[in-house]
Formats: structure tokens, C-alpha cells, sequence
């Protein structure tokens, strides 16, 4: 019997464990399926309403009662307060401060009301002075006698067409808490009712607000239950009869009810804010859609979770391999390529320079006496040198020059797109830098030469004969004295530089 490949083993390694993690989450989606469609009345009841409805109400504080902030901001402020106090001069101050606060917070309308003048301000203006006798006024008024510190009521805004708007009316007190005014922002009915009909999309339920007498004060554009309008007692509809039976008047609670056979669950809160009830209604099939949407979620994140661990667990193969690969071409002491990686490299430069056409200078660098040093300091001193002159080297190149480490204390470089010339400058600014380095090694400063060998490539040169070359002007600058470079061309005089 053949025996399998390694190959073949890993695949069917991986293949156990997409299977194995895919069974997994598939029982478990559909046990948690089954298991909720067992408990979902009481999940939804004790559970899932009064989580909405939480939800929502921390959307109302956010959406709905930040004009409460802002307005109590207003109220607080020191340039409003000082402005009052000081004889309320050039009303242009104001109605800039109002503007600017419409324009940075998006609100509705912005106003004041001073308690000295009577005068009603605005972004927009002086509107008018407001009177005890003006039906209109009668808002200020109540505000001004109240102890609440603010209050929420809708009425017609005078600066804005009469559109029915929510005000927030704060009371404004100077610095020796003496009543200057009322201040505030508002939001359009319209805008609120937005705000609910982008609750009811979100969370897929049905929410509107029921005074304490059991009239609908606000829903959604398509109305509240049966389409019902702002106004509408829900004793009055015949779908909520079986609620109302039960609960003639709101009550924060959780409650369920019949319309044609259809169960429904409802969740009571009451908004001391607005002096309001929210309520947050669900049927009961659309709680077994839900459960149903969430088993296909989970089935859906099962999918991607395999996909995932697929992808992963191939990453990390193909990370080890370019692992293994990087360690078969890189010198491990400097992080150099070694001969291998040149090879590779050195292929690759030499066929770009020909098929241009453009020059490529190779040096061969040999340092000086490195034995001596190693016989001296110890081979952990040499490490630390090859190093060093290692990073050294690197920084005297370009990103695009080819750099290794051939063995021992030799180096070589291609220099891509340099004549002999260009190629001789950088080869003495390499030396000359090395020349004057100190590598540190156990509090002593180690110094070293280096010998180059230069030479350019030729249209008939192959990759041996070239550093060939090069290795025969090393030769050359180490027979001359050292710390020195030496050129060698085909046809040439050779002269050290």
C-alpha cells in the first residue's frame, strides 16, 4: 500500500478540522433555534420588550431630551446672564448668540425671553414684547411662576410659519439667583416624529407615546395602532379593546393582547421628561421571524468563521514556508542576504542592466586584520563588527543596490545603474566612513579597514566571471597595503585609487 504524501496528509489534516468546527456550529445554531422558539414568550416578555424599550428610551434622552441640555446651557451662560444684568444692550449680540446656537447644536429655533423688558428674542430677532394678556404669552408666564426649573411643551412657533414645534422653556436666573428670563430650543413635531419612524425601522417594532388620559400625543408618520392619529383615545380602537379592558389607564408594565387571533406583546414606560408613556409594541410572529433571521445569522457567521480559519490556517503555512525560505537566503549574524539570496538577486540585476541597457559596478570588500581582531576581543567582539559594518554599509547605499554577506568578513555589492566611475566614489566613501567608525564592544571603541575590489559589468560577462574580477582587485588592494580600493577592467591599466 502507497504511503500518503505529506501534502496529501496536511489537506485532509485541515480538511478534519473545517468539518469538525462546521458540525459544531451547525448543532449548536440549531439547538439555540430550538431552544428559543421554546422560551420565546417569556424572552420577550421579561426580556426583550423592556431591553427595546430601555434602548429606546436612551435613544429619547439622546435624540429628544438633548434640547434639555442644551437649553440648561443656555440658561447658565455666562454671556447671556451678564448681557441681561448689564441692560440688555445692542440686541445684535443676541440674536448672534442665538443664531450661533441654532447653527452649532441643530436646533429647530433658539430664543430668550427677558424677564426686565418682556422682549422676545430671537436668531431670527426681536420678535415682539411678550404680554400677560396675549393668549400666545401665556407659556412665559407659567414658566416664570413655576418651580420646575424647565418645562416641554408644544406649541405653534411664532418665528417659524407657526409650525407646531417642542419647546424646552428654561428658566434663566442672574448670579444672585434673582429670575432675568426663559431661554430654550425646540424641535418641529415633524422632526420628532422622524425620530420614531427611525425607531420603528431600527428595531422593528412599533412605538408611539400615550398621555396619562390614554390619548396618543405622537407616533410615526403611518400613525400609531390601526393608522390611529395624534388625538385618538385608544379606548377608542378596536384593536386595543382587549388592552384597554385591562389597563384603563397607562401603567409603566409589560402587558400581552389579542388583535384577530394575533398576539401582541407591549412594553410600558413612563418618561418623567416629557410626562409621557412609551410604548413598545411586537407581534408575536414577527418575534419568530426574528429568531428565525437569527439562526440564519448564525448559520451565516458559522460560514465566514470556517472561511476565516481557512484563510488563517493557510496564512500561517504560507508564512512558515516564506519563513523558511527567508532563512535560506538570509545570513542570520547580519541579516544580510547570504550567497544564496544573491545568487538569486545578482540573476535578476544583471538581466535588467543588459535588457535597458545600463552599467552595473560590483564590489568585492574584505575587511582588514578581522582575525587578529577576533584572536583579540573574542569571536563575540567580531560578531558585533560584522554588524555594525553591516548596517554601516546599507547606509552608505541606495534601497535599489544589492547587498550581501559572501562569508566570513567578506561583503559584496551591485550597484545598479553606475559606471566604473560613480562606482569608484562610492567605493572610496565606503572606505573612508568604515576608516573612521568605532564599534563599541564591552566599553572599548574596536576599529577596522576594509580592502574593495571594483569592477563593471561586461556585455560578455557572466556572473562568475565578474566576481571573478572583483575577488582579483580585492586581492590586489590587500597585497598593496590594505584599507585601499583597487579597480580591474578587461583591457585595462589597474591602478589602485
Amino acid at each position: 500500500m502507497p504511503l500518503r504524501s505529506p501534502l496529501y496528509s496536511q489537506r485532509s489534516l485541515v480538511l478534519t478540522l473545517v468539518a469538525l468546527l462546521g458540525a459544531g456550529f451547525l448543532a449548536t445554531s440549531f439547538l439555540s433555534y430550538y431552544a428559543s422558539r421554546a422560551s420565546i414568550r417569556d424572552t420577550i416578555v421579561n426580556t426583550e420588550l423592556p431591553l427595546t424599550s430601555d434602548t429606546v428610551y436612551s435613544e429619547i434622552q439622546k435624540d429628544l431630551v438633548r434640547p434639555i441640555l442644551i437649553s440648561s446651557m443656555m440658561a447658565r451662560d455666562t454671556f447671556m446672564r451678564d448681557w441681561v444684568v448689564n441692560g440688555e444692550k445692542d440686541s445684535d449680540k443676541m440674536t448672534r448668540y442665538l443664531n450661533e446656537v441654532m447653527t452649532h447644536y441643530g436646533a429647530y429655533t433658539a430664543f430668550f425671553v427677558s424677564n426686565t423688558s418682556l422682549t422676545y428674542y430671537h436668531a431670527k430677532g426681536v420678535l415682539k414684547q411678550v404680554k400677560a394678556t396675549e393668549p400666545r404669552d401665556a407659556w412665559y408666564f407659567r414658566v416664570r411662576d413655576m418651580k420646575d426649573p424647565y418645562e416641554i411643551n408644544v406649541d405653534p412657533d411664532l418665528a417659524n410659519k407657526d409650525n407646531l414645534t417642542f419647546f424646552i422653556n428654561y428658566k434663566v436666573y442672574d448670579y444672585n439667583d434673582r429670575f432675568i428670563g426663559a431661554a430654550g430650543v425646540g424641535l418641529t413635531v415633524d422632526a420628532v416624529i422622524k425620530l420614531i419612524d427611525k425607531y420603528q425601522q431600527r428595531y422593528q417594532r412599533s412605538v408611539y407615546f400615550v398621555d396619562s388620559f390614554g390619548r396618543l400625543v405622537l407616533t410615526g408618520a403611518e400613525g400609531g395602532p390601526q393608522g390611529a392619529r395624534i388625538g385618538q383615545k385608544l379606548g377608542e380602537l378596536d384593536s386595543m379593546k382587549d388592552l384597554v379592558s385591562r389597563l384603563p389607564k397607562p401603567h409603566s408594565g409589560s402587558y400581552e393582547y389579542s388583535v384577530q387571533g394575533q398576539g401582541h406583546f407591549l412594553n410600558a414606560r413612563f418618561i418623567p421628561e416629557l410626562n409621557w408613556y412609551l410604548f413598545v409594541d411586537k407581534r408575536e410572529d414577527s418575534a419568530l421571524g426574528e429568531i428565525r433571521q437569527s439562526l440564519y445569522l448564525n448559520l451565516l457567521i458559522c460560514l465566514l468563521v470556517t472561511l476565516i480559519v481557512l484563510v488563517l490556517l493557510n496564512r500561517v503555512i504560507k508564512r512558515f514556508q516564506d519563513r523558511i525560505q527567508a532563512q535560506a537566503t538570509l545570513d542570520s549574524l547580519t541579516e544580510l542576504p547570504n550567497r544564496r539570496g544573491f545568487d538569486l538577486l545578482a540573476a535578476q540585476a544583471m538581466q535588467e542592466s543588459r535588457r535597458e541597457p545600463k552599467p552595473l559596478t560590483a564590489l568585492l570588500l574584505d575587511l582588514d586584520h578581522f582575525k587578529a581582531l577576533n584572536d583579540t576581543y573574542g569571536h563575540l567582539a567580531g560578531d558585533q563588527v560584522l554588524i555594525g559594518f553591516a548596517r554601516d554599509l546599507e547606509s552608505c547605499l541606495r534601497h535599489s543596490d544589492i547587498v550581501c554577506r559572501w562569508g566570513g568578513e567578506e561583503f559584496i555589492v551591485l550597484l545598479k545603474d553606475t559606471d566604473g566611475k560613480t562606482g569608484l566614489m562610492i567605493a572610496e566613501k565606503i572606505r573612508q566612513h568604515v576608516e573612521q567608525q568605532h564599534y563599541a564592544y564591552n566599553d572599548k571603541a574596536l576599529r577596522l579597514t576594509v580592502s574593495i575590489g571594483l569592477t563593471t559589468l561586461q556585455p560578455d560577462d557572466t556572473l562568475h566571471s565578474l566576481l571573478s574580477r572583483a575577488d582579483h582587485a580585492m586581492y590586489r588592494a590587500k597585497q598593496s597595503g590594505r584599507n585601499r580600493t583597487c579597480v580591474e577592467m578587461p583591457h585595462s591599466v589597474h591602478e589602485p585609487a
